[in-house]
């Protein structure tokens, strides 16, 4: 390992001799044996690790005379060289040094073509080296704050905006699109600054939905209905094409950094129309496959992801699309797009992997959605709560997606079990009993004692009356259910028969003075449900009350019958 140390400082001392001279030509075949040397090069072994401080002495004099070089007028070969070392160096983020500086990163600006300013860009850009140029940004800007700084300054967002609305012009190729695409979203990702410039100055809703729309080549039947151009009227769709998903979901990834607080706050009219424009498409998005089952689901969650930033009455236009033959119908609405959203949560559900970042965008926009949207909540419930007829099995037994769901409101994460929860009490209209009956007591006991429902009710809610009728089987069984477990249980024999009024106060004070060790002992905390319908402490002498009070008034009725 220390020989292979010693040859690579070899390697740089022979190409930073060559790039001293200043001779383009020797620079240009010194940096390139090195980057074919280095092209697949992304860590350091422990061994070269060892001999790394000399080894960044000698990366950042190169990367200052790369950064040299591409300063003065080379050909283009010779620039395309010194960008793929910038992009091999500046992988190590000990290597930044040279290239995170203001200077350094106008210079690069300046050769991806999004430099500020008349005489920037030449006439007929070169595309190789602004896509070099563009990959070796996405890495500096990645790796260093200071050139993340330095971007801001720079107006760097303004540029790649103002690429941006060139989306259908046919002079730019896939790669520079793409990485256009990609280093937008490495910076607002990382600059809240940048990210709210483009939102508001930049109008960047307005402008990756129409890159969006450009990417996926739509067509507009109608104000809020989209298709794709040239398939207009089918039921099937051609998979999109991987050039066209990747650039996509770069957009949809954008998009959320830049929509992060929308369905947060109040919009105006001309933002909701923005905004219902933008839903349109990504209902298209929804509805569209990619090549490869995981690429359409990676596409699906970006698309959901996004949905979910959208102010919450823009989401109508999931409904809006007209009913056409093939699709799903329901109180004469188009319900395609709330069934692939269906599809896609159960499909999250059964992979059961990271349920918190996997499920929940999914549940939450489904719990939205059905909250402000009488005919979603009506088909989703019709879906998920269907009419009770399996009274024997607990609710969280079985393959339905209602079994599946209530199994995660007990949920080690209580993110997870709340929004399980939340869905299916929205899908209830908020009603406990109707709540209690499709998951038991137990289950839904979480949710009402944070709710403060415990004692029942309703929480305030604005939904239609509907009728909640039970079938057959239900009305039979109800007086046998147990409210706890939701289901008929076996009649189990009381073990206080046959005992006296003595004998069963005595094991109730036992268990009550057992109840009282252990809260004393600080190993339970007995509970009770308070004036506001939620969980308070119950103090020992509370519990002692309770007891007396309960045999007290036994005894009280018990002698008031014998003397009538």
């Amino acid at each position: 390992m220390q020989k292979g140390g010693t040859a690579m400082k070899m390697d740089l001392n022979v190409i930073i001799q060559k790039m001293e001279t200043g001779d383009q030509d020797a620079a240009l075949t010194a940096l390139q044996t090195f980057n074919k040397e280095k092209s697949q090069c992304f860590s350091f072994t422990s061994g070269e690790e060892e001999d790394r401080e000399d080894g960044h002495l000698q990366e950042e004099r190169l990367g200052e005379l790369v950064m040299g070089f591409l300063e003065r007028d080379l050909q283009p070969s010779c620039q395309l060289a010194c960008l793929e070392t910038i992009r091999i160096l500046s992988r190590d983020k000990k290597s930044l040094a040279p290239f995170a500086t203001r200077h350094a990163m106008q210079i690069l600006i300046r050769h991806a073509g999004l430099g500020q300013g008349e005489g920037i860009t030449p006439e007929i850009p070169d595309l190789e080296v602004i896509v070099e140029a563009l990959k070796c940004l996405c890495n500096i800007v990645f790796n260093s704050e200071a050139a993340q700084e330095a971007g801001a300054e720079l107006q760097l967002i303004v540029g790649l905006a103002k690429r941006l609305k060139q989306c259908r012009e046919p002079q730019w190729n896939h790669d520079v699109r793409f990485f256009d695409l990609r280093l937008t979203f490495l910076i607002t990702a990382l600059r809240v600054d940048i990210r709210a410039h483009l939102a508001r100055e930049l109008r960047g809703v307005s402008l990756l939905s129409e890159a969006l729309d450009a990417t996926l080549g739509l067509c507009w039947p109608d104000t809020y209905e989209v298709a794709r151009a040239g398939f207009d009227g089918c039921s099937e769709l051609p998979p999109l094409g991987r050039q066209e998903t990747e650039r996509a979901m770069e957009i949809l990834k954008i998009l959320f950094n830049v929509t992060f607080d929308s369905n947060r706050r109040k919009v105006d009219e001309e933002e909701a129309a923005t905004y219902r424009h933008l839903g349109a498409i990504l209902r298209h998005c929804i509805m569209s496959t990619s090549e490869g089952e995981e690429r359409t689901e990676e596409m699906h969650s970006h698309t959901v992801n996004l949905l979910g930033n959208l102010p919450l009455p823009c989401l109508d236009v999931l409904l809006m699309p007209k009913v056409q033959q093939g699709s799903i119908e329901y109180m004469g609405v188009n319900m395609d797009a709330v069934k692939v959203l269906v599809e896609f949560l159960e499909k999250r559900l059964d992979r059961g992997n990271k349920l918190k970042e996997t499920l929940l965008p999914s549940l939450n926009l489904l719990t939205e959605s059905a909250r402000i949207h009488r005919e979603t909540r009506k088909f989703l419930r019709m879906k998920v709560l269907p009419p009770l007829r399996d009274v024997k099995n607990r609710p969280e037994v079985g393959n339905a997606l209602r079994n599946k769901l209530v199994r995660l409101m007990t949920h080690i994460d209580t993110d997870v079990k709340h929004c399980a929860a939340e869905f299916l009490f929205v899908l209830c209209k908020e009603s406990v009993s109707r709540f209690i009956k499709y998951t038991g007591y137990g289950n839904a006991a979480g949710l009402l004692a944070a709710r403060g429902l415990l004692r029942g009710g309703r929480d305030p809610g604005h939904y239609s009356e509907d009728e909640d009728s039970d079938t057959e089987e239900y009305r039979e069984a109800k007086p046998h259910i147990n409210p706890v477990t939701g289901r008929v249980e076996e009649e189990q024999p009381n073990p206080m028969e046959g005992m006296t009024e003595e004998q069963k106060e005595y094991e109730a004070m036992k268990l009550v003075k057992m109840f009282d060790k252990l809260s004393r002992e600080q190993l339970i905390q007995p509970m009770k449900i308070g004036a506001d319908g939620k969980m308070t402490s119950l103090e020992p002498q509370e519990l002692h009350y309770l007891a007396s009070q309960q045999f007290g008034e036994s005894n009280n009725s018990d002698s008031d019958s014998d003397t009538n």
